[in-house]
């Protein structure tokens, strides 16, 4: 609603007022998950490849194809979202650096183009030198495209729950979480079993470590600030309950629990299935995660 017009300058003034209602929704939900898989499968790929060189060659071309596919999900996800979409190229052509959007908009850019030189040098070029030295880069540019998303959250003010160290780490334990899944899925029964334990020994620890930095925040974050343990209510108790518990245990607790059977029982099935699981509940949880502060009246 407009105030006033300043006539010598034609500045428009407006009333500062809450927009109601959830503005980040399902779509930056996407954005975040893609993101997961995109750098994450690059992540696991670079390890696989250093520590078993000549048992994951095949492995190449994939992690290239499935992260440019899943990178470009996340970008879709992002111009959409955007109040004038059309406008995306301002990024580029008239940046903030004070932004972490217009951060993240450069450091992905670079990102695919290190992934389609990656994808040309393997599939059309058939050089693996060129391509691990590509891969070395594009691991390095992965982790600020990986992290970049817990800047913009933090930048949002009067969201507690939302602070730059805690949402980093969850940002890198979902990356690690989401490419070994995808990993998994994507080896099949072409690992050797030295591999499928590494690979279940990295989604049992990240899984681990993300429960724990959730649980953290559930129990000690309304000792922080009154508008964490209001937003908190949300789940304890509240209209998010069911939905947060579901994706606390489909990307933690059964994976968790699923990776300890497989390496008792060396049943790669089971992997199988804790990838999927992992999946589906990373999407949930960043979800709810990312709702429920909104949920909070800002005046």
């Amino acid at each position: 609603m407009v105030h006033e017009t300043i006539a010598a300058t034609n500045a428009v003034v407006t009333l500062d007022v809450a927009l109601p209602g959830i503005v980040w929704g399902w779509i930056i939900t996407m954005n975040m998950w893609a993101k997961s898989i995109g750098t994450g499968i690059i992540f696991l790929g670079f390890f696989l490849l250093k520590k078993y060189p000549e048992q994951t060659g095949f492995i190449r071309f994939p992690i290239a194809a499935i992260s440019i596919v899943f990178i470009h999900i996340f970008l879709f996800f992002t111009v959409i979202d955007l109040h004038q979409m059309f406008r995306f190229w301002h990024i580029f052509f008239y940046p903030h650096l004070t932004s972490a959007i217009t951060i993240g908009a450069w450091m992905a850019t670079g990102f695919v183009g290190l992934l389609f030189g990656m994808a040309y040098a393997i599939y059309m070029k058939k050089d693996e030198a060129l391509y691990d030295k590509l891969l070395g880069w594009t691991v390095l540019l992965a982790v600020p495209v990986t992290l970049y998303t817990a800047g913009l959250m933090a930048q949002s003010t009067a969201r507690e729950l939302w602070q730059m160290p805690t949402e980093s780490a969850q940002m890198i334990l979902a990356a690690l979480l989401a490419g070994t899944s995808a990993m998994i899925l994507l080896g099949g029964n072409k690992f050797s079993d030295t591999i499928k334990k590494d690979l279940a020994i990295i989604l049992g620890l990240a899984a681990a470590a993300a429960f724990i930095l959730y649980m953290a925040e559930l129990i000690f974050g309304p000792m922080k600030a009154e508008e964490v343990a209001a937003v908190l209510h949300y789940i304890k108790g509240g209209e998010y309950t069911v939905m947060f518990w579901i994706g606390q245990a489909m990307a933690f607790i059964v994976p968790m629990i699923l990776v300890c059977l497989s390496l008792k029982n060396q049943s790669y099935y089971l992997l199988k299935i804790a990838a999927v699981s992992a999946l589906v509940g990373l999407w949930v949880s960043k979800h709810v995660w990312l709702v429920i502060p909104q949920l909070l009246p800002m005046s």
